[in-house]
């Protein structure tokens, strides 16, 4: 009897397990996403991969809200050259999930010389439709 409990309760932290892994691994897939459509500036995957709920926060309290957000990134008035992400954690609550990693990149924004960036951040990102769109974003200077 004792050795049948255990063998159901491995199966089923193993199957849990697996889901976990299965929402985290489509939840690094959208990560990489969207730094892809960031880069391009990709009009309809930035939208497909963000939510009309969207509130994005930059380092520099700057806060936009998804159109703000994709406008900025078309226009060029923010442009990334280059973006490497580091030391990403993702947890997984239900249909919300937290990011965080380490963002290094060279910017080369409208009227401004290129530059570097290292950041903190910190994203959310809701499960919709099967699908997972980032919600809300903050970012900060790292030292």
């Amino acid at each position: 009897m004792k050795k049948t409990l255990l063998i159901a309760a491995l199966l089923l932290t193993s199957v849990l397990t697996f889901a976990q892994s299965k929402d985290e691994k489509a939840v690094a897939e959208a990560v990489e996403k969207l730094r892809t459509a960031i880069l391009a500036a990709n009009e309809a995957d930035l939208t497909k991969l963000t939510s009309p709920s969207l509130t994005y926060g930059h380092s520099n309290g700057l806060m936009e809200d998804q159109k703000e957000f994709i406008r900025a990134l078309t226009s060029g008035d923010s442009k990334f050259t280059s973006i490497e992400l580091s030391e990403q954690t993702i947890s997984i609550s239900g249909d919300v999930a937290m990011v965080r990693h380490k963002l290094m990149g060279g910017t080369h924004n409208k009227g401004k010389d290129p530059g570097e960036v290292r950041l903190g951040v910190f994203t959310v990102w809701q499960k919709t439709k099967g699908n997972w769109q980032l919600l809300g974003r903050q970012a900060f200077r790292l030292l």
